[in-house]
Formats: structure tokens, C-alpha cells, sequence
């Protein structure tokens, strides 16, 4: 690759945009929350017993309802994941994580277009999107359902 002026000028940018990311207050609160989930023995606590019966879970589910523990794996599953989900710090990140998240799309979305408003951007979990598509093609909604161009 031959490096150019232009080439330099790119990377400044994005070195800029990499400093205002890590600066933007998603970012900080990201780390932040991760920081405290990590430090929080409650939740190594929660993520430990909910890892363990995620194997417990998949080990069950390999025979289905003809394990004789399937549905006791299953309610207990159940009820450590929303313990898992309410745990202060891992709501606390998972919420930080879904912000950053919606940043870094609103980002990506921006770059892509400034190219070529063809350009479909893969905006992360559709559950968490807002406002569907509106045409610009990544809905994944089935088919062209929604009116954008699949």
C-alpha cells in the first residue's frame, strides 16, 4: 500500500473519531459498569451458579422432554437467568452495553452512508433497534415486509 497524504489525513480522522468514542459519555459509562459488575461478588456469584446451569441446561436439552430432569432444569434455568438479569451491576452493564452499542451503530451508519447510501449496516440486535429501517434495507423484517429494499 502506498501511503499518500490523503492516506495520513484518514488515519488522523480516525484516530479522532476513536478519541471522541472513548470520550463520549456511553463509553465511559460502559467502562464504568464493567468495571463494577467485575468488582461485584454478588454477580461473579450470580454469572458462576447461571454458567453452571447453562451446561446443566444444554446437557438436558440434548434428550429434550425425555430427560427425566427437563423440566426442573428448565424452571431452575429460568429463574437464575432473571436473577442473573436483575442483578444490579449486570443490569447496570448490560444497559451501558446496549448505549455503546447504539453509538457505534449510529457511527458505523454514518460512515457507511457518507460513502453510499446503498450500503446496508448491520445495526447489532434487532429487538434493541428503534424505529425499524425506514427503508434503508437492514431490517431483516422478511422479505422486503417493511418496504425497504432487500
Amino acid at each position: 500500500m502506498i501511503i499518500t497524504e490523503q492516506t495520513i489525513d484518514l488515519l488522523d480522522r480516525a484516530e479522532t473519531l476513536a478519541e471522541l468514542i472513548e470520550s463520549s459519555e456511553s463509553f465511559q459509562t460502559y467502562i464504568t459498569t464493567k468495571r463494577a459488575r467485575m468488582a461485584s461478588v454478588e454477580a461473579r456469584d450470580v454469572e458462576r451458579e447461571f454458567l453452571r446451569m447453562k451446561e446443566d441446561y444444554e446437557y438436558v436439552q440434548r434428550f429434550g422432554k425425555h430427560h427425566p430432569d427437563h423440566d426442573r432444569i428448565k424452571k431452575e434455568m429460568h429463574l437464575v437467568k432473571r436473577r442473573l438479569d436483575v442483578q444490579p451491576e449486570v443490569a447496570a452493564f448490560k444497559k451501558a452495553e446496549r448505549n455503546l452499542d447504539k453509538l457505534l451503530g449510529e457511527v458505523s451508519g454514518l460512515l457507511a452512508h457518507s460513502v453510499s447510501p446503498k450500503i446496508k449496516v448491520p445495526t447489532g440486535n434487532p429487538f434493541f433497534d428503534e424505529g425499524g429501517c425506514s427503508g434503508g434495507g437492514s431490517c431483516g423484517g422478511g422479505g422486503g415486509s417493511c418496504g425497504c429494499a432487500v
